[in-house]
């Protein structure tokens, strides 16, 4: 049996293993190429960004559309360093509170037992439906009611709904035992220290995933700037990178502009994905299981 696992799952590399690299390498490499697309259409000069046919990597890199990135911020009344950190604080302040409410709630639906307790989670289910966009206009009536058209927490408030992230923490809390829990009421835990004391260090590949998936939903969003804020000190990059045409003054420029914003609000997510990879990959392979 040592012997069949040994050949199986090697330890290090094995001539067993070579027909794995002979699939998976070629799969890695052509989903590879849109990474490698992004990075080739930022250092593209404008020539070469309308080239016809459209060349896929570039042939005379240059950082001019970077520098005409910062440029086009100098042109207007707002700094790209006030855009920045609107998006740096609102994707901080959301995933911690997204995490929080996620791990909150998967908590209760999880151990606790009361009314509609499954009712509550299969709405929450049916949420993971919805597109933004179906739900926009009573979002808003109900942001203007509460009077926070034009303030700074809307870009946060309006992120922390993330349905699957309650079902991410909730399927993997229904795999620790309830003894355990039960032993800490016994011993005089409450709720608050159960949670931070036990779950949260049980659920880090799950916390980690709800944080990635928080975060990448607050950086790149910016659904708020356009439909909620209309003073320009409070929105975010997502929203100045998806109207850089307009603020470069010229389609054709701005399409070299664009493309290097573009690359900058990739790069956070590439690099948090791949430091958190492997615990992604553990919370996706458990989150179904009980």
């Amino acid at each position: 049996m040592a012997r069949f696992s040994t050949k199986t799952n090697p330890k290090y590399f094995h001539r067993s293993q070579l027909k794995f690299y002979f699939i998976l390498i070629p799969i890695s490499a052509f989903m590879i190429l849109p990474i490698l697309f992004i990075f080739s259409q930022a250092f593209k000069p404008l020539d070469e960004l309308f080239l016809y046919p459209p060349r896929f990597f570039v042939k005379r890199p240059t950082l001019f559309n970077f520098f005409q990135l910062f440029n086009a911020a100098r042109g207007s009344n707002i700094p790209i360093s006030r855009y920045f950190m609107n998006s740096i604080l609102t994707a901080f302040f959301s995933v911690i509170l997204t995490i929080l409410i996620s791990v909150f709630a998967g908590y209760v639906l999880s151990k606790k037992k009361f009314k509609s307790k499954n009712l509550l989670f299969t709405v929450n289910n049916l949420a993971l439906m919805f597109v933004p966009i179906a739900v926009i206009i009573p979002r808003y009536i109900i942001v203007q009611s509460l009077g926070l058209i034009d303030t700074f927490i809307i870009n946060i408030l309006s992120l922390l709904v993330m349905p699957v992230g309650v079902f991410l923490v909730k399927q993997f809390i229904d795999q620790i035992p309830d003894s355990l829990l039960e032993a800490a009421f016994v011993d005089g835990a409450n709720d608050l220290q159960i949670i931070f004391k036990i779950l949260v260090p049980l659920l880090k590949p799950a916390i980690s995933t709800v944080g990635i998936l928080a975060f990448q939903i607050a950086w790149n969003s910016s659904e708020a700037s356009v439909y909620y804020i209309n003073n320009e000190n409070l929105r975010t990059f997502a929203f100045y990178a998806s109207n850089l045409t307009q603020v470069a003054g010229n389609t054709i420029a701005g399409q070299g502009i664009a493309a290097a914003a573009g690359l900058i609000m990739f790069i956070p997510n590439l690099v948090l994905f791949i430091i958190m990879q492997s615990r992604v990959m553990n919370t996706m392979a458990n989150s179904g299981l009980k």
